[in-house]
């Protein structure tokens, strides 16, 4: 049977950056996704495009959701791969993909019906109100491979295989590339096209995940000798239920966090601010970000097969070898946010109000991406050892923190987006702090799930 790495002998550096690189191209051909809308979407208007912006944090919350099963399976299923025991990775797998079909069928339905209230909830009104409703209620509907997505992108990589979902991401977005623009205007290159503005956006991305989710799921199941008899309940469920919930609801809850700052803080200071938001958190972090979660999804691969196979020295040597990777990544990010902000950014706007405010986002994230990318690694340590709480914890109340510490900075101390940005920035400091210090002591090692 294929896909075992039991991950018994300790990973040379090579091999540690062998295994994160197109788990690091995989992450960023994903979240590609939203840059490829954000600059399609410039050509219908300034209120599309803050439509996707601002939507973007409605998704991440639905993403949570279909991560439920993704993140919950990941460790079971790495540390059934490093104990060599297929026929526990097979119920693992039957039971998580039920749990995400289950979860894209109720979220595909509420998506639908909450469109419209929710972009209200998060303070847009008049035509973007319009476009961020068509949005959301068009990738509703044709939602369910896209909760598939995660789970299979999970299960690759839990058993130490991160090309594969590399290739399936990349066939993903180069489909969505092309469809993209003949799905929104009436007419590219000569070619025609279908004329459905923002909701062609919608539709062309998720039927480009249609195509490649159908083949990722017949390679899964050649690869491992999954079949139908697999899907369906049982005890295996409660355990990958109880090892996601803390990370789907911390996911949700940040979500929320956004949520709440658009309506009390962004919304507030105009559609340009929420234009700038898009660009910089899908087309800029929307890189920057997945590079350090690869790096985090092979660390946390190699340390749930390493726990399963009864070696928890190699996870630590791993973690060791990782660090220069993240802080080099970090480095980078930084550098390029500060420097190249401005040219970056102009390439998603015509506008100058919000390429100003998109620039200066960029230039003051730049001061926190280092932190970040050390948060993504002690991330992938955690939740790797199926320590979903120790995240969730270690998460949630700076996050939380950012709602009353966006509007003061913006508001009654007058920085208005700046102050928001650096209320971004110093969450991030702190939590990369806690989430460091539980690596540190250790308790992930001993963890039983």
């Amino acid at each position: 049977m294929e896909g075992y790495t039991a991950a018994v002998q300790p990973l040379t550096r090579a091999e540690l950056l062998r295994l994160a690189l197109p788990s690091m191209a995989s992450v960023i051909l994903t979240n590609a996704y939203r840059s490829v809308d954000q600059y399609w979407i410039q050509g219908v208007g300034v209120e599309a495009q803050a439509a996707i912006g601002s939507s973007v944090f409605v998704l991440i919350a639905v993403f949570s959701a279909f991560h439920l099963s993704a993140i919950g399976a990941g460790p079971l299923l790495a540390r059934a791969t490093g104990a060599q025991d297929p026929e526990l990775r097979r119920r693992l797998l039957g039971r998580a993909l039920t749990l995400s079909g289950g979860v894209g069928v109720l979220v595909s339905v509420l998506l639908v019906l909450m469109a419209e209230p929710v972009s209200r909830l998060i303070g847009l009104d008049g035509l973007t109100l319009s476009e961020s409703t068509t949005y959301l209620r068009t990738l509703g509907m044709t939602a369910l491979p896209l909760a598939l997505t995660p789970l299979l992108d999970q299960a690759f990589v839990a058993m130490g295989d991160t090309r594969t979902p590399m290739w399936l991401q990349g066939l993903s977005l180069l489909l969505n590339a092309l469809m993209t623009p003949l799905f929104i205007f009436d007419e590219v290159a000569g070619l025609g096209g279908l004329g459905m503005g923002i909701a062609g956006a919608a539709l062309a991305s998720n039927a480009s995940r249609l195509i490649t989710t159908g083949l990722g799921l017949h390679l899964l199941a050649r690869r491992t000798g999954l079949g139908l008899g697999h899907l369906g309940l049982g005890p295996e469920l409660l355990r990958i239920v109880g090892i996601g919930w803390p990370a789907a609801l911390g996911i949700t809850l940040y979500a929320g966090v956004y949520w709440a700052m658009l309506r009390t803080s962004i919304s507030p200071l105009g559609p340009h601010v929420n234009a700038a938001l898009g660009i910089g958190f899908s087309a800029l972090e929307g890189f920057t970000w997945p590079a350090f979660y690869g790096i985090s999804l092979a660390l946390s691969s190699v340390v749930g097969r390493a726990l399963g196979a009864g070696a928890p020295e190699v996870a630590r040597d791993a973690i060791r070898k990782a660090i220069p990777l993240a802080t080099l990544a970090g480095l980078l990010a930084g550098l390029i946010f500060f420097f190249g902000g401005r040219a970056l950014t102009g390439l998603f706007t015509d506008d100058l109000a919000v390429h100003e405010a998109a620039t200066e986002y960029a230039m003051i994230l730049a001061f926190s991406q280092l932190f970040v990318s050390w948060e993504a690694l002690a991330e992938g340590v955690l939740t790797g050892a199926g320590d979903t709480r120790a995240v969730f914890w270690t998460s949630v109340p700076l996050n939380l923190l950012r709602i009353p510490l966006a509007w003061a900075l913006a508001f009654p101390l007058g920085l208005a987006a700046a102050g928001i940005w650096w209320a971004i920035n110093l969450t991030s400091v702190a939590k990369t702090g806690l989430k460091i210090g539980a690596v540190w002591r250790g308790r992930w090692a001993e963890l039983e799930i």
